[in-house]
């Protein structure tokens, strides 16, 4: 072991690279054994990689053995000698011999992946270091494009990339285990209130026909203007936030067992505006009064009442206009890390920037993408509003269908659920005929009392369950929806 435990005398850049952390006889075990034994290969693919290696000769000999594996080639000494022949840091080592002398001081396989995991632990160190270096050093220069924010934001989105690699691929599971976990997830649905398997958004009709709010989703919830989609967004954000409870999961962890903590990205209003609509359902004072400061002082104590009462609401709102996505995902993250987060709310995709701003729909495709890849990275529902377009308006039925989505193909391809909001009062008030028209306005009087505080959610797309449309009741003068009385359900009183 001594002939090989020696690479070479310190190199040039030695002073530097030998001050950080490495293993050169961890890296020459796991080499050796990989040549001894290719089959060592499957159990440490996923978290050892050529960069890995302090040693840049090891890499070299690690990337051309993995090559020669994966394609159902034998990597050995022998096979692996005429691609490394004429390699200049071999020849320094002894040449070809010296991966002969690898394979042949290789003590035992079953080491092999506390040596992989040594070696990638070491070099996790030393770009952690180089990390710390280069935030110090770019931190030092004062120049006029290094703002300290976007430093702050990239440092930790390397931090967080850094953290998330070396995680071993699932890969292969088999039906017992998928059939275990199925079960498992059926049992929590069966335990939790309403028995449903997802988070619950606090409207019945609603969570019967998606099941609630499922990890790992992403919910498009579409409109055009005026038919409430920020409200009903608020609603379900405020109902979740409302019936926030912690424990034990089953996992033997602390998290939410009902309700969860929110993230709301606000880019079209300001967190006031926001907060003052979640007010107004919470206490039944209409948003106008709020917004003109015109309250009784019935109302006003109802209002700061409420407001006292969900202070303690794990409700967080960024309202940064224009946010690109990676940096939604960046304080989505930090969101989760520090105070925990089960559903994030987006209002709307079409203000968030994506890198390519020459192309629309291109960037819009890496948006919901992003959003995306951030509901299974965190493993929660994201639920993305966004906006219809025109033509909706120059069709006689006016409810909305997955085409009218603006840049729909990447939408409606990314989303898991795409649902719409519509209220036909809206459209019917504008219809209203003259007032010497008496038998027009007879019949739209009839009319507008059927449709009168009363919203339709269309579900169009539902990876996991059903389409159709669900009834709910809504408030304009409190922007409130709420589960809409059914007729069985009225009266009562008289026996």
């Amino acid at each position: 072991m001594s002939e090989i435990r020696a690479l070479r005398d310190t190199p040039p850049q030695a002073a530097e690279a030998e001050a950080f952390p490495h293993n050169i006889e961890a890296e020459q075990q796991l080499l050796g054994a990989i040549l001894t034994n290719n089959d060592i290969y499957d159990r440490i693919a996923s978290l050892v990689k050529a960069e890995h290696f302090f040693e840049p000769v090891h890499q070299r000999i690690f990337e051309i053995a993995i090559a020669k594996i994966q394609k159902n080639a034998l990597a050995s000494p022998v096979t692996l000698k005429g691609y490394l022949e004429e390699d200049p840091g071999l020849k320094e080592l002894g040449g070809p011999a010296y991966l002969a002398r690898l394979a042949g001081a290789a003590i035992s396989a079953f080491a092999a992946r506390d040596y992989a995991q040594m070696i990638y632990d070491l070099a996790v160190r030393r770009e952690l270091m180089r990390l710390g270096q280069d935030i110090a050093s770019r931190a030092q220069a004062i120049e006029v494009e290094n703002d300290p924010r976007d430093q702050i934001i990239e440092a930790e989105q390397r931090l967080y990339t850094l953290g998330e690699q070396g995680t071993v691929e699932r890969g292969f599971v088999s039906f017992l285990k998928a059939t275990t976990e199925a079960v498992q997830s059926a049992l929590a649905a069966y335990q939790r209130d309403g028995g449903l398997a997802g988070i619950s958004t606090g409207l019945a009709d609603l969570d019967e026909k998606l099941g609630g709010l499922h990890p790992s989703d992403l919910l498009i919830l579409a409109g055009r203007p005026s038919m409430g989609k920020t409200s009903l967004a608020t609603n379900i954000a405020f109902n979740i936030a409302k019936a926030h409870k912690r424990g034990k999961l089953r996992d033997g962890s602390e998290g939410s067992v009902n309700g969860g903590v929110v993230g709301f990205f606000s880019l079209e209003m300001s967190s006031e505006q926001l907060a003052a609509r979640i007010l107004s359902e919470a206490s039944q004072v209409p948003s106008e009064n709020i917004r003109r400061g015109n309250l009784t002082e019935a109302e006003f104590r109802r209002f700061v009442e409420a407001a006292k009462a969900l202070e303690a609401s794990p409700l967080y709102i960024d309202d940064t206009p224009a946010l690109p996505i990676s940096q939604v995902a960046a304080r989505a993250r930090r969101l989760k890390r520090t105070r925990g987060l089960d559903v994030l709310m987006v209002d709307y995709l079409q203000l968030l920037r994506g890198s390519s701003r020459d192309n629309r729909v291109q960037e819009v495709s890496e948006i919901t993408q992003g959003l995306k890849a951030i509901a299974k990275e965190l493993n929660i529902p994201v639920v993305a509003l966004s906006q219809l377009s025109r033509q909706v308006e120059s069709r006689d039925d006016k409810r909305p269908q997955l085409s009218d989505l603006r840049e729909s193909g990447s939408i409606e391809q990314d989303a898991d659920v795409v649902m719409f909001v519509y209220r036909d009062e809206y459209y019917r008030e504008r219809e209203k005929p003259g007032d010497h028209e008496l038998d027009k306005m007879a019949a739209w009087k009839e009319v507008m009392e059927q449709v009168h505080g009363r919203a339709e959610v269309i579900i169009g797309k539902q990876r996991h369950g059903p389409i159709g449309h669900v009834e709910l009741s809504f408030e304009s003068q409190f922007t409130r929806f709420g589960n809409l009385v059914k007729p069985w359900q009225q009266g009562g009183g008289d026996f």
